[in-house]
């Protein structure tokens, strides 16, 4: 279920893999991602799952509509009726809600203040990194109370595998310029997670970098390789102080 976990006394962090779900063919097994065309009781039994797997009631598991924006919402309790709204970021200083962002080539990245238990998560494609959703999370974290920030960024698809135009590559080096890359053809390419990372950096949070590449381990679901596939989340979770 889990590719990579790490819990202290306040704030548990986690990225999950595709094993141990309910889903079948193309999604196999642990698709956490609602909009992909997967069975629907099989992805509310894999968030199931996981809600359970970090100690939270199935209602505490925060997900989004995500947009590929730069929109980051604050939470305080468990969504209304209305649902999750749209948005790519969501942070909160309210103990025992699991925030989390889906991906499958994008950069999942979560953030948290261990002395204050404000967290943050946030889903960080080319768009939103290059529209600055870092920063923006960054920032509404800091007005909730947040001092001493931390990221973990997570598993993403690697510089080597994210082929683009040469537009495109411009346009995000224009942003972060150690986002720019080649892939291993040697065409124009990009490096969202290392742009991502300067970013954190330049907004003066300490950096966790967890290895892996979505395209180049089947232990994760990655468009750009299978094209239909499912979502795998990173999922942040703070307790009471």
């Amino acid at each position: 279920m889990f590719y990579w976990r790490q819990q202290t006394s306040r704030v548990s962090w986690a990225f999950t893999d595709r094993a141990g779900g309910s889903s079948s063919g193309d999604f196999d097994s642990l698709n956490l991602g609602g909009h992909v065309g997967d069975d629907a009781a099989a992805v509310e039994a894999n968030r199931e799952a996981v809600a359970g797997a970090t100690g939270v009631g199935r209602d505490h598991l925060l997900f989004l509509q995500q947009c590929h924006g730069a929109d980051v919402v604050v939470a305080d309790g468990p969504w209304d009726a209305g649902g999750p709204p749209p948005a790519d970021g969501v942070v909160t200083a309210t103990a025992g809600l699991a925030l989390a962002v889906l991906v499958a080539d994008c950069t999942p990245v979560l953030l948290a203040d261990v002395d204050t238990g404000v967290v943050g998560a946030v889903h960080a494609g080319r768009p939103g990194m290059t529209a600055g959703i870092v920063e923006v999370a960054v920032e509404r974290m800091r007005e909730l109370g947040a001092r001493d920030l931390r990221a973990v960024v997570g598993p993403s698809i690697c510089a080597r595998c994210y082929e683009v135009p040469e537009e495109l590559r411009a346009a995000a080096a224009a942003v972060a310029p150690e986002a720019s890359a080649r892939s291993w053809s040697g065409t124009p390419a990009i490096d969202v997670a290392a742009g991502v990372v300067a970013q954190l950096v330049a907004n003066n949070v300490a950096v966790q970098w967890v290895p892996g590449c979505a395209r180049e381990d089947e232990r994760l679901f990655s468009y750009r390789r299978d094209g239909r596939t499912g979502r795998y989340a990173g999922v942040v979770v703070a307790g009471a102080p």
